[in-house]
């Protein structure tokens, strides 16, 4: 059975290498498409009037992180653990 730490590291090795990527082709021009990113925010807010609960989830991907989370996964697949 694999291991599911070792998708973890897989999946956060991904999206580190894919932020390092876009932010490293951002400036060639041939490679700025790598750097395009989408946020998705997601903000719920409890008022009690007396208590405010501001919670803020923020997911940035970019199409250089969404390539190397597939190749991630592809690797993880792949490795006999």
């Amino acid at each position: 059975m694999k291991n599911a730490l070792f998708l973890c590291f897989c999946l956060l090795a991904g999206v580190i290498a894919g932020g390092l990527l876009a932010q490293l082709c951002a400036g060639i021009p041939a490679l700025s498409w790598l750097a395009y990113a989408k946020t998705l925010r997601f903000a719920p807010q409890l008022d009690l009037s007396v208590l405010r609960l501001n919670l803020d989830f923020v997911l940035e991907l970019s199409a250089a992180q969404v390539i190397t989370l597939a190749l991630a996964i592809f690797v993880y697949r792949r490795v006999e653990i």
